[in-house]
């Protein structure tokens, strides 16, 4: 069992990046999948997630209306797409998942336990 993000980089503040999560050793589509985020001496925080039975997505605050995150259940891969990069958005990306049904942000943002993490990506936006 094992996830693998990919498609960091250095990209400047109002670009765009797109990061793909690879799944191998089980169906990516039968657990939901979040993305996650952290700074060196910062706690990991939650990006963004979405739930395995009817696909709902949820997104923290700080990335709504910038972030999608899809799904690929054929190719087993989920996605996060980020535009409208912020130098603030500079991290450690990976991705993770849950065998739980997430049915409110909460549910992403910490309230479920996600598990089987990959190693991460490193975003950086900046100028």
């Amino acid at each position: 069992v094992q996830l693998q993000a990919s498609g960091g980089g250095l990209v400047q503040p109002g670009g765009s990046l797109r990061l793909t999560c690879a799944a191998s050793g089980f169906q990516l589509g039968i657990y939901s999948i979040g993305w996650f985020r952290q700074v060196p001496g910062k706690e990991r925080e939650a990006v963004s997630c979405i739930s395995y039975r009817d696909g709902s997505k949820y997104y923290a605050d700080s990335v709504k209306g910038r972030f999608t995150i899809s799904r690929d259940k054929t190719a087993n891969t989920a996605y996060l797409q980020m535009d409208s990069l912020k130098p603030e958005d500079s991290a450690i990306y990976s991705c993770a998942r849950t065998g739980y049904y997430l049915t409110r942000t909460s549910d992403c943002l910490g309230g479920r336990p996600f598990d089987s993490w990959g190693q991460g990506t490193q975003v950086t936006v900046s100028s």
